[in-house]
């Protein structure tokens, strides 16, 4: 850690932990939602596991955080209250969702208020069409891949075990699905836990402490043991609605929604592309239970969850915009 971070850094550092801290609220649970409802591991358990491998899992690689620290807004038009502005926003809006039990994708939520922040800032030249075409590519990702994969793996199962008794898959699954949910909470950590990672660095290079956006190692920890508290404070909210109110989950449904998603947020991860954990496992969890029958999946918390997701957008970026005339009135 350096020895000196300037004072006026230190709100905005610790607004971005703030909304990391959020994150592990309404995002970080989806890679346990679904081991913990089919009760394959306790709470306890999923939780240390979800913890230490998204620790691993950030540190797996930096694209992602690169395409978020340099490709949506560009840096050298922004400041400092661009990214306090922009994390209050998140804040507010996550926090809003979660006291409802709705999780929120801190993907856009972060793409959106950097976007309603720095159009304040400095105009439409602050967006950066590259770093926006990722965000675009992956929605289709989070929503196609998830859904889809979900429905194939599920198809699949339901094919290769039709003749396995229920008992017998139950205990097979169960084994497996500790595999699909550590896969899932490592590609957790290697995409979304690599979101705020890449904001928090540059806030540290606007503020003059680094001189150039590169990603220091204790940025990585603190950022994904902050992620892990929120987990712990707050996630039982978010599993209850993904793992028991959306649909009623087997082990081995469980392992099918896991696979899917974590596969397609690996996929996305190794081309740079910020995509949204919580669109693919729900996504991911509608497939399997749209296999079984359509009637399966509750889709009016389907519906809940959807309407979330859109209003995320326009949401964190007008919230994230008042917040800056804001700030830049006060400072």
């Amino acid at each position: 850690m350096p020895a000196v971070i300037p004072a006026g850094l230190i709100p905005v550092l610790l607004l971005v932990l703030a909304a990391e801290f959020v994150n592990g609220w309404t995002d970080a649970p989806n890679a346990i939602a679904t081991v913990v409802s089919t009760r394959v591991l306790t709470p306890g358990l999923a939780l240390v596991m979800a913890t230490a491998l998204n620790i691993v899992g950030t540190m797996a690689g930096t694209a992602v955080a690169a395409t978020i620290g340099k490709g949506i807004v560009d840096p050298e038009t922004i400041n400092t209250v661009t990214i306090a502005a922009a994390m209050l926003a998140i804040v507010i809006w996550s926090t809003l969702a979660w006291m409802r039990g709705l999780p929120t994708s801190e993907s856009h939520a972060l793409v959106a208020a950097l976007a309603g922040a720095g159009l304040v800032t400095a105009g439409p030249q602050v967006l950066q069409w590259d770093g926006w075409r990722k965000v675009l590519i992956g929605l289709g990702f989070s929503t196609v891949l998830g859904f889809g994969g979900g429905f194939a793996i599920m198809l699949a199962i339901s094919w290769l075990f039709r003749r396995t008794p229920l008992s017998r898959a139950r205990r097979l699954f169960g084994r497996l699905q500790v595999f699909s949910a550590a896969f899932m909470a490592f590609s957790h950590g290697t995409n979304d836990g690599q979101k705020f990672i890449g904001v928090f660095t540059l806030a540290l290079m606007l503020g003059g402490v680094i001189p150039e956006f590169r990603i220091p190692l204790w940025v990585i920890f603190l950022c994904a043991l902050t992620m892990g508290l929120g987990t712990a404070v707050g996630g039982w909210r978010i599993v209850h609605t993904m793992g028991l109110r959306l649909t009623k989950l087997e082990p081995y449904q469980g392992f099918a929604a896991e696979t899917a998603a974590a596969s397609a947020i690996e996929l996305a991860t190794r081309l740079g592309i910020p995509v949204s954990t919580t669109h693919t496992i729900n996504t991911a969890i509608m497939g399997v239970g749209a296999v079984r029958r359509v009637s399966a999946v509750r889709w009016g918390v389907g519906l809940e969850i959807v309407t979330a997701w859109v209003l995320t957008f326009p949401a964190c970026a007008a919230i994230a915009a008042a917040a800056t005339f804001l700030l830049r009135l006060l400072f």
